[in-house]
């Protein structure tokens, strides 16, 4: 059984280090991470009571996020973070960096921000925020609408944003959950964004999921049919159902020839649709101008090589045959065949399958 928040910081990280963490504490029985199904029926009773009696929307929302495998684009991390400055959330849980990061791999940075000019360290984390008043509702739009988040789910809004970890993935998805479970969460929204052949032209492909069937049923949304590697935002979601918690993913496409650079413009298709399903009301801020000025700087370096516009022109082509209303699905799967023999380089084009938790397999 995983100690609660206040007991693992009490036990002390040797203690934390040494702790199996194979299993979850759900209202007082014991679920396994490895297994694959809860044990006994009292998490399930709660489940249906979540998802059937109240809804997935009503109730604590938690919002999830990680940089890393999970954020192409730094589109999920960029709109838990808008999130986490406009709502008013305080830190709830901050996980222990020395058990789960590698610091050769997620190596911790330094700054001049220090008291005194003095330089500091920063190392990798995930915190877990929620609202420092739980259940309040938000201003009323018309008096607060440029300044923080409104609307009647705005109080129950909790965030989780960090790295995603180095190892020991169950440990850490047990604390997570464990927290969870402490603040009576209802619902996780788990945001993740992937590398794909999609046009920068065009609005930015969303994708939303779930293996909830009952948050499928209320929400109308789709089970993923991916198989594959994943990230940590799988592991969490399943941890997640087995204690009774219902998920959904959100997972926007961001165009893999401009994976360098952050995309404003994917972080905005995931606000907006973030926005519709926990019924609350997010001011963009200047995230529009932004999106915009990422969009004009992709067609200036476009128009720049030939080779490059091109390529976006087939992927445009292909992106308005499956858009189009009168396109069938032999139609679809003809274009999609015609696209990848012009490309003839072996790579899934767009609409290869759906992605999953975490998308398909990034490069």
């Amino acid at each position: 059984m995983v100690p609660s928040i206040s007991q693992s910081t009490a036990a002390g990280r040797g203690k934390l280090v040494r702790i199996a963490f194979t299993e979850i504490k759900c209202r007082g029985h014991r679920l396994s991470l490895t297994d694959g199904a809860p044990r006994g029926a009292p998490c399930r009773k709660r489940f249906q009571t979540v998802t059937e009696a109240n809804g997935f929307l009503n109730g604590r929302l938690l919002v999830v996020a990680f940089e890393g495998w999970n954020d192409a684009g730094e589109a999920a991390t960029g709109a838990v973070g808008t999130l986490k400055d406009l709502l008013h959330v305080a830190p709830l849980l901050e996980i222990d960096p020395e058990i789960y990061f590698d610091y050769q791999f997620n190596r911790p940075t330094i700054s001049a921000g220090g008291e005194d000019g003095r330089r500091t360290l920063e190392w990798p984390d995930a915190v877990l925020y929620g609202p420092t008043v739980p259940a309040e509702a938000g201003t009323s739009l018309a008096a607060d609408a440029q300044l923080r988040v409104s609307g009647t789910n705005a109080g129950n809004i909790y965030l989780l944003l960090g790295t995603e970890p180095s190892r020991s993935w169950k440990s850490f998805a047990a604390e997570i959950i464990d927290a969870a479970l402490a603040a009576d969460v209802g619902g996780i929204v788990f945001l993740g964004a992937m590398l794909a052949d999609v046009p920068h032209t065009r609005p930015i492909s969303i994708f939303v999921s779930s293996d909830n069937p009952q948050v499928r049923a209320e929400l109308q949304i789709e089970r993923s049919t991916y198989e594959g590697p994943v990230g940590i935002l799988s592991v969490l979601a399943i941890a997640a159902e087995e204690v009774g918690i219902p998920t959904l993913s959100i997972w926007a496409s961001v165009p893999h020839y401009v994976h360098n650079a952050p995309s404003p413009k994917a972080m905005l298709a995931l606000i907006d649709k973030l926005e519709e399903i926990i019924d609350v009301v997010i001011p963009r801020g200047e995230l529009v101008s932004e999106a915009e000025e990422w969009q004009s700087g992709i067609d200036t370096l476009a128009a720049e090589d030939d080779e490059m516009a091109a390529y976006i022109a087939q992927l445009e082509q292909a992106r308005d045959t499956v858009d189009s209303p009168e396109a069938s699905g032999e139609a679809i799967a003809q274009e999609f065949e015609k696209y990848l023999r012009k490309r003839g380089d072996g790579r899934d084009g767009p609409g290869e399958g759906r992605p999953g938790l975490d998308g398909p397999r990034q490069p």
